[in-house]
């Protein structure tokens, strides 16, 4: 399925379909498929250089309308974003490319120049139009760019193009060639410089559509993206920002501590689905390891409460979409099936298993085999749009655990930790000296806590502590 030439999935339009790119991925951490790994890297390295990618203020577009992500549907959307932040996260990890950095930086600042809201967390969507046409904000002739820059214009020209394929009745595209986006990372200063007087230029435009709703779990994708590029790229801000939008969609709960689906100014939709909990209980374990702050494993233990309260089906074998107490629903689905995002239940397994995981919690990890033998059931018939089960059923057949014990004042363990992420793993980090009563290693061993060291285990099998940060790096990079 996947296009070898340009990227992503045969044909057009081109999805960045990041559940598929997901399967990928894990396949290559299990099985060292290079073929696998480089079929996301390269599908990645077209999308982010074509048009539909932002290049002037950082974003993806929902869509390209071709098969060479030139021409977008030019809507922008959070939970594109938040998993093309998380999945290029992974990509710079394993390649060291730059462009999968610089992307990252470039999209999160979209993120909290446009998407923010008031209260930390984030809009749902941009619209495609403005002044009745689409992509009209966004799109660029060379004497708009040449009257900008002047005498500078020729040194953007040596860094982007300008693309209008004739199916096209909007002005040009701008995108990148593979030796551009080469040259405009080793000359990021420069570039940026450019693209920061077109960005203001363009704050003059009248402006697409926002819409302000705050969704839950498209949120609760965004703060798992803050929270683990924060941790790689060493950006507090990003972490910060990710505590910020989980704090307010935890104020937005009702005297009960059930969530809304949706948030508008102070209007809220009651009750959540099941991927709200999901992608909140995801959230607060990302949070946990970008913090430390045990108060956010409780937090995801309280949403996994009111998930099995309210969407548990009767035989406890997984949940539905919605809740039991939704009154506008004609009939419960369970929402086995991917969209864009991974599928509420998929979600859910993800979910019970990192936090089985990183409680060391024995009942609740055979709660998740639970929930992925009978949702591995249910979707043994069907080919397509199942991505998400079948990635949530890797985790919980490879859960990862690595635990670090670390004099604060020296780290250098924790950082290698951070800079090598890994969607199977969970990682605790605690202080020499700690309580570590929260880090348990399989079989309810604590780790020693009067020296730093490393314990890194897959299901119930630990390697023997790693004490030497090389070592720790082999030892995540093993495949």
């Amino acid at each position: 399925m996947i296009d070898r030439k340009l990227g992503g999935l045969r044909g057009a339009p081109k999805f960045p379909n990041a559940p598929f790119m997901q399967a990928l991925w894990l396949s290559w951490l299990r099985s060292d498929n290079q073929e696998h790994r480089d079929a996301v890297t390269e599908s990645m390295q077209h999308m982010l250089a074509g048009g539909i990618y932002d290049h002037v203020g950082g974003g993806l577009a929902r869509y390209s309308t071709d098969a060479k992500w030139l021409v977008p549907h030019f809507e922008k959307m959070l939970y594109d974003n938040a998993q093309m932040i998380r999945q290029a996260n992974w990509a710079y990890a394993a390649t060291g490319n730059e462009l999968f950095r610089i992307r990252i930086e470039d999209t999160v600042a979209w993120l909290m120049r446009e998407m923010k809201l008031p209260d930390g967390t984030f809009a749902s969507s941009l619209d495609a139009d403005s002044e009745g046409e689409e992509g009209l904000f966004y799109t660029w002739t060379r004497h708009d760019i040449e009257a900008i820059l002047g005498d500078d214009s020729s040194l953007f020209f040596n860094h982007f193009t300008l693309s209008k394929p004739d199916s096209w009745e909007g002005d040009p595209i701008i995108h990148q060639t593979e030796a551009q986006t080469v040259q405009s990372a080793d000359a990021r200063r420069l570039v940026s410089g450019l693209l920061a007087r077109l960005l203001e230029a363009r704050e003059k435009r009248v402006r697409p559509g926002r819409d302000d709703k705050a969704l839950t779990d498209w949120n609760g994708l965004a703060i798992v993206a803050l929270a683990e590029a924060g941790r790689s790229l060493e950006r507090s801000d990003w972490i910060a920002a990710a505590r910020a939008a989980f704090d307010a969609i935890l104020a937005s709960a009702n005297p009960d501590d059930r969530l809304p689906h949706s948030s508008l100014g102070e209007k809220r939709l009651y009750p959540a689905l099941s991927s709200d909990y999901a992608a909140m209980i995801n959230a607060a374990v990302s949070l946990f390891e970008a913090t430390r702050d045990a108060r956010y494993l409780e937090h995801g233990a309280r949403f996994l409460d009111i998930l099995e309260t309210w969407h548990a089906d009767a035989d406890k074998t997984g949940h539905y979409l919605t809740a039991s107490d939704s009154t506008d629903v004609p009939m419960r689905i369970r929402g086995d099936i991917d969209e864009a995002i991974p599928s509420a239940t998929s979600q859910i397994m993800e979910a019970v298993v990192r936090l089985a995981n990183v409680t060391g919690d024995i009942d609740l990890q055979q709660r998740a085999w639970t929930i992925a033998e009978h949702a591995a059931g249910r979707i043994q018939n069907q080919q397509y749009g199942q991505a998400g089960i079948v990635n949530a059923s890797v985790l919980a057949l490879e859960p990862s655990k690595l635990i670090i014990v670390e004099d604060p004042t020296s780290p250098s363990l924790v950082s290698v930790a951070n800079r090598n992420p890994d969607p199977r793993r969970v990682d605790i980090f605690v202080n020499v000296g700690d309580d570590v009563t929260r880090a348990k290693l399989p079989g309810d061993i604590l780790p020693d806590t009067k020296k730093a060291g490393a314990y890194l285990c897959t299901g119930l099998i630990c390697l023997p502590v790693i004490c030497v940060p090389e070592k720790l790096e082999e030892a995540l990079r093993r495949r």
